[in-house]
């Protein structure tokens, strides 16, 4: 569906569903994880030589020696290594369609969303998380041997990103999530995904008020990086 900005509002204001989750993008592509991204399929290689791989390289970077043995350890470094740019089979998504919208907003530049034709769009997702978990089998563990996307809610070790973006992932591996579950909504009769597209030309006033909520690059990127992005997005 099209909305604006002001119509994106009142529309999440709405929203009955017990905490959905919601994922932005700033594009209408394919709903994929980073792994499936990359042209891999093999979860099974992912699990017994990149997790080891990046564990003993990161091991000396990170104050707390992760223990891969234990589920909760385990999933907590591959959702880490996720949200510093490692391709996993993890999809974040968050609570927050603020914490979305800005994250469909925050890589397009101000002069990019200032020549955006009035058919250039970003988009944010709403996943309908307890009704799937109601109805389809949620599989907490990379490779099964059956198609499933299932919600993890990870510890945050290291992780400081965690909380201030309200981040929730899906484990999957399915390469193309949005067919998967249009699938089971013509099986279920039921719906849960909702694509909701915003004018990418809304960049600098959707901006504006997502600072004033508090949701900027430093609250959502706590360190060096994230100050930095902050600043630049007030002063150029």
């Amino acid at each position: 569906m099209n909305k604006n900005w002001d119509s994106y509002k009142e529309y999440v204001a709405t929203l009955d569903l017990k905490r959905p989750l919601f994922r932005g993008q700033r594009g209408t592509w394919k709903l994929q994880t980073s792994f499936h991204r990359r042209g891999r399929a093999d979860l099974a290689r992912f699990i017994v030589e990149d997790i080891p791989l990046l564990h003993r390289h990161l091991s000396a970077r990170t104050r707390h020696v992760f223990n891969l043995g234990i589920p909760d350890e385990n999933g907590a470094f591959i959702n880490l290594v996720r949200h510093h740019g490692y391709p996993t089979p993890l999809l974040d998504w968050t609570y927050s369609p603020f914490v979305a919208a800005f994250f469909a907003f925050h890589k397009i530049s101000k002069n990019d969303s200032a020549k955006a034709g009035p058919d250039d769009k970003v988009r944010v997702l709403v996943f309908n998380r307890e009704q799937w978990c109601d109805d389809c089998n949620q599989i907490l563990y990379v490779a099964p041997p059956r198609p499933h996307v299932s919600v993890c809610e990870f510890i945050a070790i290291e992780n400081e990103r965690m909380i201030p973006q309200q981040a929730v992932s899906t484990v999957t591996n399915v390469d193309d999530i949005e067919t998967y579950l249009k699938h089971m909504e013509e099986k279920t009769h039921k719906t849960y995904l909702t694509a909701i597209d915003l004018p990418k030309r809304d960049r600098q006033r959707v901006m504006h008020e997502l600072s004033y909520m508090g949701i900027t690059a430093g609250a959502l990127f706590p360190g060096l990086d994230g100050a930095c992005e902050e600043l630049a997005e007030r002063n150029f």
